[in-house]
């Protein structure tokens, strides 16, 4: 990630940092992975530790109504119910040890309450509407097909600005990083990487609050979701400055990778974690062999399970598919184009669609809910 600095903070790190009166604020190191991964260093005006009340707790734990699937399935993701809170509007679908993939359709409103996930890393994909991230990095304004990256640990509270939004939510039990071919010993990003610095937002307008009382922090630790009352209001940060923070990427900004003949779905590939990786299909031109086939060739997914979330545009691999749909096509079972349309393809020039993938290289497991909303008969959909 980039060095990012917002506010007021003291020449040298772990050094009095005074305040007008002479009072001292509060570092608090920030990281994900102890003392060795990325980290900020935040100066708060209180203590960040005056838990003032426990209260209740309650289980969020996705129950598998699939276990072992072998099964190709199609999910009609907007069929997913809007409801008001955005904690309890996240209705997970897919999930393992590593990943778990929700929808939600929350309605627009601020909470009264601060989140904060512990467990993991969260991707929160914006298929449609717009809004804020507001966390004690400050805030990211957020819009349609926008990525945001939230680390696990940050306080935050999200402020949609109507009630027409859907979002695919990724959380990661591992750091969500760019793929490390793309950078340079480093960091930097290479200047063969679909993307680059300039493509990534950074938090700002950072506000301190320097409120005492009671604020609910509702907090995700091993699957439950505890209600933890502080005595000081969390976004009460005067400074800071590192490496590990929230941010956006936009899967616009994403320049994608072309050949004369059809390249692999690597090249597409946005983030990554331990144990699968984050794909963006972007508009694109097609390959320019005068003999290419546009068309993804037949594959065997043996190792990994292949995730896709079609987000708009023509897929010209897919029948009959619209946005919000999201297939799963599991390991040990090949798959390609459906019938038709790897002929369909040929002679085509470009393609509008836009789409996020998820590989994972451990099976998903299938949740009722995303049962609810499956197309049954998907996986007869290859018969001629």
């Amino acid at each position: 990630m980039l060095y990012h600095k917002i506010g007021s903070v003291p020449e040298k790190r772990h050094t009095i940092h005074e305040k007008s009166n002479g009072d001292l604020y509060y570092e608090q190191l920030f990281g994900t992975e102890g003392f060795h991964g990325v980290s900020s260093l935040l100066y708060h005006y209180h203590r960040p530790t005056m838990v003032s009340k426990i209260g209740d707790t309650i289980n969020l734990k996705p129950k598998p109504a699939i276990n072992n699937n072998i099964v190709s399935r199609m999910l009609q993701g907007f069929n997913v119910k809007p409801k008001n809170d955005f904690i309890k509007a996240r209705t997970p679908v897919l999930f393992n040890n590593d990943v778990q993939m929700d929808l939600a359709s929350p309605k627009k409103g601020k909470a009264d309450y601060f989140y904060k996930n512990s467990d993991c890393d969260e991707v929160l994909f914006i298929h449609k509407g717009t809004g804020t991230l507001k966390t004690m990095f400050g805030e990211l304004r957020f819009k349609y097909a926008d990525y945001v990256i939230i680390p696990r640990g940050t306080i935050y509270q999200i402020e949609f600005d109507n009630d027409h939004n859907k979002l695919l939510i990724i959380e990661s039990k591992s750091p969500i990083i760019t793929p490390k071919r793309y950078r340079n010993e480093f960091g930097q990003l290479l200047e063969n990487s679909p993307f680059c610095e300039r493509d990534i937002k950074l938090p700002k307008n950072l506000e301190t609050n320097n409120e005492r009382g009671e604020f609910l922090i509702k907090i995700k630790k091993e699957g439950l979701l505890h209600d933890i009352s502080y005595a000081s209001h969390p976004f009460d940060v005067v400074g800071w400055d590192g490496y590990c923070y929230p941010y956006i990427f936009s899967a616009l900004n994403f320049e994608p990778i072309t050949g004369r003949i059809h390249q692999p779905p690597p090249v597409h590939q946005t983030f990554e974690a331990n144990n699968f990786v984050i794909c963006t299909f972007a508009p694109r031109l097609y390959d320019y062999h005068p003999k290419s086939i546009p068309a993804p060739y037949n594959h065997s997914n043996i190792d990994s399970d292949e995730v896709l979330y079609y987000v708009d545009g023509d897929f010209m691999s897919r029948n009959h598919v619209e946005n919000g749909y999201i297939s799963l096509h599991p390991g040990g079972i090949p798959h390609g184009p459906h019938p038709g349309a790897y002929e369909r393809s040929i002679g085509q020039k470009e393609t509008s669609e836009l789409a996020v993938m998820v590989d994972t290289f451990k099976p998903l497991k299938v949740t009722q809910a995303a049962l609810d909303i499956e197309l049954k008969e998907y996986w007869k959909s290859w018969l001629d």
